[in-house]
């Protein structure tokens, strides 16, 4: 069994910068594709950035140039940098990666984090 296991939420200014991280723990598993989605009250999830093992990102047009995804492959870990956060971006943050044990890829979810931006 495969643990993501989220930190580094919290509340913040607008304007305001937070990281999120997020690790996978467990035995005899490979990660292909890392990301974080969020849901905010009311709305659905909905995907805010993913990367590919080889280090390619890809951004929601609501925070590309604002957040930065990262991952290091070895540590099987996957961190957001959040920049100039908006009230909008106020959500739980969940992570999320495609793990295999063999050969079909399953993804995996964390507990969520929640970010607040609020004045």
């Amino acid at each position: 069994q495969v643990q993501l296991v989220e930190s580094g939420g919290g509340l913040v200014q607008p304007g305001g910068s937070l990281r999120l991280s997020c690790a996978a723990s467990g035995r005899a598993f490979s990660i292909n594709a890392m990301g974080w989605y969020r849901q905010a009250p009311g709305k659905q999830r909905e995907l805010v950035a993913t990367i590919s093992r080889g280090g390619e990102g890809n951004y929601a047009d609501s925070v590309k140039g604002r957040f930065t995804i990262s991952r290091d492959n070895a540590k099987n870990t996957v961190s957001l940098q959040m920049n100039s956060l908006k009230p909008e971006d106020t959500a739980v943050y969940y992570c999320n990666a495609q793990i295999s044990f063999g050969i079909t890829f399953i993804p995996y979810w964390g507990q969520g984090t929640q970010v607040t931006v609020s004045s």
